[in-house]
Formats: structure tokens, sequence, C-alpha cells
């Protein structure tokens, strides 16, 4: 008997049968088909705003005395910006994925919520929080790292 791949999608479980036999089903699962398909539209609107956003706060800092120059703080912020476009790519990947495939990749999500708090991490001001605050932080990468091995080490078996 073959080991199924995780992550690999299966078409056994379809989640949004649009040829179901109960017509009503099979109408409200077309509805939500064509609301995932705005949402990915949506979520390449907001790539776009995002990669403005990365613009606009290169060219602020870059024009604002002293000219041309970051401080540690500007970069700060630049990585900020630009971590928030790739977690928005991140979303939209996840979102066409699972259009396309019906299956919620729970890999590509893992490794979602790991950029996202990547991102929190990154740009801590550490001077700003509490010690509970930076622990629950350590949890949540800690939880999300052990369960991104094991999901990756599952794959592969």
């Amino acid at each position: 008997m073959a080991k199924l791949d995780p992550s690999t999608p299966t078409r056994d479980h379809n989640h949004l049968d649009t040829n179901d036999r109960d017509r009503l089903i099979a109408s409200l699962n077309h509805a939500i088909r064509h609301s995932i398909r705005l949402l990915a539209v949506l979520m390449v609107l907001v790539i776009f705003w995002c990669v403005a956003d990365v613009v606009l706060v290169l060219y602020e800092r870059l024009s604002s005395p002293p000219f041309l120059l970051l401080d540690f703080n500007d970069i700060f912020v630049v990585f900020a910006a630009f971590l928030a476009v790739l977690i928005a790519i991140e979303i939209f990947a996840n979102i066409t994925l699972y259009l396309r495939d019906d299956v919620i990749h729970v890999k590509l999500v893992i490794a979602t919520a790991l950029m996202a708090i990547a991102r929190k991490v990154i740009v801590l001001d550490l001077s700003q929080i509490s010690p509970e605050y930076l622990y629950g932080i350590g949890v949540v990468v800690l939880a999300l790292g052990v369960t991104y091995w094991l999901v990756s080490s599952k794959a592969r078996t």
C-alpha cells in the first residue's frame, strides 16, 4: 500500500464540490468559490498597496535629513514594510492553492504564520514590551517551529 504524501492534495475530500448531487449545496459551493476568487483579487490589491507603502516609506526615510541615509529605526520600519509584502504574497499563495486544489496546505499555512511571527520578532522594540509578552512570542515561535518540523518530517516519510 502506497503512503500518501500529506503535502500532496487528494481529491478524496473535496470541500467545495460544485458538482454535488444536492443542487443547493452545489450552488452554495459555487458562490463560496467565487468569494475565494474575490479574496484573491483583493489580496493582489493589498500586495500592490503594500509595495506602494514600501516605496513611500523608503522615499520618506531617504528624503528626510540626513538625506539618503537610514538610521537604525528607519531600517526596522523598512524591514517591516518589506516583510508585510512577503506575508501578503504568502497569503495570496495560500488562497490560490486552495482554489486550485480545494485543500488547505497545512505546511504553507504554518510557514506563513512563521513568517508573520518572524516579522513581529524582527521589528520588536524590546524597550517597549513586557517580559511576559516576549515569553509569549517565544512560545509561539517554538510551537510553530516544532509544528513545521513535524509536518515537514511527516511529508518525507
